[in-house]
């Protein structure tokens, strides 16, 4: 594991995926200590005021590998134990299918970005600061009464990533999902879904299918297996 820090980036996935295309092996870690051009899911900016965590690592697939997109939840898990080794664990909670919640508050972001072999996991973590959004609670571990350097998250960070992911290889996806089962908010708890096209379904959470998927109960009582939507909850 290598861990680089610059002052500045346009956006740490951005360089990482360019060092994936130039041979640089797994374990990298890139943190910036401000970005200007940072990238949430779904293409939304993701404001980068200094104090906070930007980062991305580098996993390069293998055949045996399960999944790639399971790598999202593999991230979840391991940034869940992360701000859970500073904030109360019981209010540190997974909203599907990685962000990280404190008390409902969304406090982090992950974006995976793929090109042939490499796969790019950004992880963004509000520290210091944390944006007003006019559709969603945000909250920051200073608001925790928790201080904490980019660095010194970074390493607990990347110390159970690596962890997660040996887990993830040597034992399968199953590992991941119970424990991402067992972070996440409850079974039962309401959501809403919006497609990449706007349509939206409301349901109760019902768990994951065993490759990650979202499975959402309707009033009507069918079950809905989502593979990509934005989820809030409702």
């Amino acid at each position: 594991m290598t861990i680089r820090t610059v002052d500045t980036t346009d956006s740490t996935n951005g360089d990482v995926l360019a060092l994936a295309r130039q041979g640089e092996a797994e374990g990298l870690w890139l943190m910036a200590r401000q970005q200007s051009a940072g990238r949430g899911r779904q293409g939304r900016a993701w404001i980068s005021p200094p104090g906070n965590l930007y980062a991305s690592t580098l996993v390069r697939l293998r055949a045996s590998d399960p999944g790639a997109a399971t790598l999202a939840l593999v991230a979840a898990v391991a940034l869940h134990g992360a701000i859970a080794t500073f904030v109360p664990a019981p209010g540190v909670t997974i909203k599907w299918p990685n962000d990280l919640l404190i008390d409902g508050a969304k406090v982090s972001g992950i974006l995976l970005e793929r090109s042939g072999d490499a796969v790019v996991v950004g992880i963004g973590v509000n520290l210091a600061h944390h944006p007003a959004l006019p559709d969603r609670d945000t909250t920051s571990l200073a608001a925790q009464r928790a201080s904490v350097a980019p660095e010194v998250f970074l390493d607990v960070l990347a110390e159970g990533f690596a962890r997660w992911l040996a887990r993830w290889r040597g034992e399968g996806f199953a590992v991941v999902r119970r424990a991402w089962l067992a972070a996440a908010h409850p079974v039962g708890t309401a959501l809403a879904s919006r497609a990449a096209d706007g349509t939206v379904e409301q349901g109760l959470f019902d768990g994951l299918d065993r490759d990650g998927a979202l499975i959402l109960r309707l009033a009507s009582g069918d079950r809905r297996v989502i593979h990509a939507a934005d989820v809030v909850l409702a």
